[in-house]
């Protein structure tokens, strides 16, 4: 593949794309799909014999164009013909011939990620974290959030001073604080020198430079002060995701209520208005018959639709067989598949950092130096999507989990996470072993054919 332009710019392709092959979106799939763009927004995706060629002014649609191997140039009377595999034209409509087996899927959200191709978001420096984005949109994840680990107050500041920028430019839809309100017992990879108790101050203070654009915020809430500290959180618009935890049942169950009530009592608009859990099973005790503790609360809450749990399905965070109980259990309209990665996703083995952390990567399995613990995710989220599939899971649930749910959750389901008129034209082209071939971020090609 070749780079054809920059995140949120237009390399000089078309205004107008029309593409067929399947689509998969919002937990349906359409064979016999086509999906039409004009300038950043989708104006139709469905079956191709609803295709109405007036959303085109007139431009001639053929439906015998569509021969099951990809477009028919000669099936669009009077646009410019595009050479199949080269998504760049001069005027008309662009038509992109997809191969056959080629599934077009809304591009894919990551509520939880640290980086990736050498870029770190917890070491808050503008010009890492900008390698970061860029990597990550070419790599299918069109809308994520930075998320940030336990630091000092001033190195809290200075990473969201960095993302609130970048959020307002357009690269990031938001920030996701990972602490400092979390377990010694269970950190795992963050730096326990500054994790603290609930401080209602210091999280007025982050919120007040964060503008608006703090997201979600793991907490755990058997912590002094941590039932304060979600109303704070709520009543500003921010989802509570209890995490990094040493909880029982009861103080799981009872802080994912007062989570799930406040954010519905806010009212703020497009939010799924419930909290999400970070990366279920890692980070907590392990479930046990006599002390099921806060896994059984959080499987519950989200089998009854009131939370939605992220799982870090690469192959090392959680068994596959894990993956499909809890598909199983709760559905997928319920979990969120991220990736946790950090700055060593899309790169071989070896040395890297994560904040202030040196990392060592080994078989693809990060770990931290100074204890051995899992130090977050080396795969994208097109690679969890891929190992979900491989899970048994069907492929149109892992698509939803990695796209409508998060995107819920982001408030963000009337701009992303479908393929649906109106919405932000963002999209992934995969062939059949879901291996990437071509990405739209906001109407603009990133990746495609060379």
């Amino acid at each position: 593949m070749t780079s054809t332009a920059s995140p949120g710019q237009d390399s000089g392709s078309l205004d107008r794309k029309l593409l067929a092959g399947t689509l998969v979106t919002d937990g349906t799939i359409t064979d016999d799909g086509v999906l039409a763009i004009e300038g950043d927004r989708i104006i139709y995706a469905g079956p191709a014999s609803g295709y109405d060629s007036s959303v085109f002014d007139g431009a001639g649609f053929d439906r015998a164009g569509f021969d099951g191997a990809g477009f028919d140039c000669a099936g669009f009377d009077g646009a410019d013909t595009t050479a199949a595999g080269s998504p760049e034209g001069s005027g008309g409509i662009e038509r992109l011939e997809l191969p056959g087996g080629s599934l077009i899927l809304p591009g894919l959200i990551d509520v939880h990620n640290h980086g990736g191709n050498g870029g770190d978001f917890p070491g808050a420096e503008e010009a890492s974290a900008r390698k970061a984005v860029d990597f990550l949109h070419r790599s299918g994840t069109t809308t994520l959030l930075a998320s940030m680990v336990t630091a000092s107050r001033e190195d809290l500041l200075r990473g969201i001073g960095v993302y609130l920028d970048m959020t307002l430019e357009g690269l990031l839809a938001g920030i996701h604080l990972e602490g400092p309100f979390l377990s010694h017992a269970r950190c795992g990879a963050q730096d326990p020198q500054w994790l603290r108790e609930p401080d209602l101050e210091l999280m007025a203070e982050l919120i007040d430079a964060g503008q608006g654009e703090i997201v979600t915020m793991t907490y755990a809430p058997e912590l002094p002060g941590a039932a304060a500290l979600v109303d704070l959180l709520t009543v500003h618009g921010i989802t509570p995701s209890l995490g990094h935890t040493d909880c029982d049942t009861a103080t799981a169950a009872a802080s994912l209520a007062q989570a799930r009530d406040g954010l519905s009592s806010t009212g703020f608009d497009g939010t799924s208005g419930r909290p999400t859990v970070t990366h279920l099973f890692n980070g907590m005790p392990p479930m046990h018959h006599r002390s099921p503790g806060p896994v059984a609360a959080c499987l519950t809450a989200a089998k009854s639709g009131y939370a939605a749990v992220e799982l870090v399905a690469d192959g090392t965070h959680l068994d596959p067989q894990t993956v499909r109980m809890v598909f199983e259990l709760v559905g997928a309209a319920n979990v969120l598949l991220v990736t946790d990665s950090m700055a060593a996703a899309g790169l071989s083995d070896g040395r890297y950092m994560l904040g202030p952390s040196p990392v060592t990567v080994t078989g693809g399995v990060a770990t931290l130096d100074a204890t051995g613990s899992i130090a977050g995710g080396t795969a994208t989220l097109l690679d969890v999507l891929r190992r979900t599939i491989a899970a048994g899971i069907p492929l149109q649930d892992a698509v939803l989990s990695a796209t409508a749910v998060p995107a819920g959750v982001l408030g963000l389901s009337d701009e992303v996470g479908g393929l649906r008129r109106g919405l932000r034209a963002d999209a992934i082209v995969v062939d059949a072993d879901l291996r990437l071939s071509a990405v739209l971020r906001q109407g603009a090609w990133l990746q495609a054919w060379s």
